[in-house]
């Protein structure tokens, strides 16, 4: 375990740093039984690093430790950074919460809603509204994922070649037009259930903003904020030790089998579950 030179003393702080210690030795035990190779703890208070702490692995096969400037790809934390860059547009009037998203993707015109019945012979009904922009920010689409393994439609999903990742050579305009193409868990608004809605709703983006999704976000949000280390790539355009932001061989953003890293950030997994909002 690797100790952080921090900015003030935590009982200065207002903390007690016999508790924060036990954060350490608790996510210590995540590396310990496997459950994940390596991680970066930060606390702050009030802009102050108070307590920082390092433990495991940046590369297992190299036996590289993580470090204070290690990479981590950030998963489905690209949802709230590209739900900002809409809302960003909003702001401008670019669309209406309540816009249609067959506006800005023709594909979702006429969508099919799941009623009953095996993923060789599903049997649908039309949808009674159309999916709107708020229904992607809010997971209430009735777009799905493969991973889930729940439903007959996540099958489907799979079935056409999405669970972690997408079929080759789909970039997220013909993802999106596959998406439409499967029939909705439930009817616009009805239900709520983690999916690829905010993928869509980073094609809705791209049409409005004229931009590849990665470079809206490297021009309105990354470079503004001065987030100097958070880039979009895949595996492999992505320097092995973790380190820096490497130029992507493509917009590798644009497929879901590619990733954002950030510098700090801890590894996430995509949840699962179907309880309520991320």
């Amino acid at each position: 375990m690797t100790s952080i030179e921090t900015e003030i003393e935590a009982r200065a702080a207002g903390f007690d740093p016999a508790r924060l210690a036990r954060i350490d030795r608790h996510f210590c035990r995540y590396v310990d039984d496997g459950r994940l190779p390596g991680w970066l703890l930060l606390v702050s208070r009030h802009g102050r690093l108070v307590h920082a702490c390092a433990y495991g692995w940046r590369d297992v096969e190299s036996q590289l430790p993580v470090e204070m400037d290690t990479l981590f790809r950030i998963y489905s934390m690209t949802k709230p950074i590209t739900s900002v860059a809409a809302m960003m547009l909003y702001e401008q009037g670019a669309f209406e919460l309540s816009d249609p998203v067959s506006r800005f993707i023709p594909a979702f015109t006429d969508l099919r809603v799941y009623l009953r019945g095996p993923a060789n012979k599903p049997l649908t009904v039309p949808a009674t509204e159309p999916v709107r922009i708020r229904h992607l920010l809010t997971h209430t689409a009735g777009l799905t994922y493969g991973f889930h393994r729940v439903h007959v439609v996540d099958r489907l999903y799979r079935e056409a070649g999405f669970e972690w990742g997408t079929p080759a050579g789909q970039d997220l305009a013909a993802c999106c037009d596959s998406w439409a193409s499967l029939p909705l868990l439930f009817q616009p608004g009805a239900e709520w259930n983690y999916s690829v809605a905010t993928d869509v709703l980073g094609r809705v983006v791209e049409v409005v903003s004229g931009q590849p999704l990665d470079q809206f976000f490297a021009d309105r949000i990354f470079g503004p904020l001065g987030m100097i280390d958070t880039c979009g790539g895949t595996a492999d355009s992505l320097r092995r030790d973790g380190r820096g932001c490497a130029t992507p061989a493509s917009r590798a953003v644009r497929r879901r089998g590619s990733c954002f890293v950030g510098r700090g950030l801890p590894p996430l997994r995509p949840h699962a579950g179907r309880s309520g909002p991320a």
